[in-house]
């Protein structure tokens, strides 16, 4: 059987992750209260928030920027983590 978790991404119950996704507290923190799925959307905004902002994974200083986008995307805290002000998905209209 599946391990469930309230998620805070989705807002519902729904399959957990298998092992934390991240070290230390912070990915205790998301095994905890974030679904697979939910993980799922948060690579997915992690991929527009580096492609937005041109951030480099290999930048310790742009590594606290994307631990910041993603307290603020699955948890709500700080103000980061939402898709940038105009961002427009490609081929939708503007």
């Amino acid at each position: 059987m599946s391990r469930m978790v309230f998620c805070k991404v989705l807002k519902r119950e729904a399959e957990g992750l298998d092992t934390p996704p991240y070290p230390g507290e912070l990915g205790t923190r998301i095994f905890e209260n974030v679904s697979k799925a939910g993980w799922q959307e948060w690579l997915k905004r992690l991929t527009t928030i580096i492609n937005e902002n041109q951030l480099n994974t290999a930048d310790p200083s742009n590594l606290d920027v994307i631990e910041q986008h993603l307290k603020g995307f699955i948890f709500g805290e700080g103000n980061l983590g939402q898709l940038p002000p105009g961002f427009s998905p490609a081929g939708s209209k503007k």
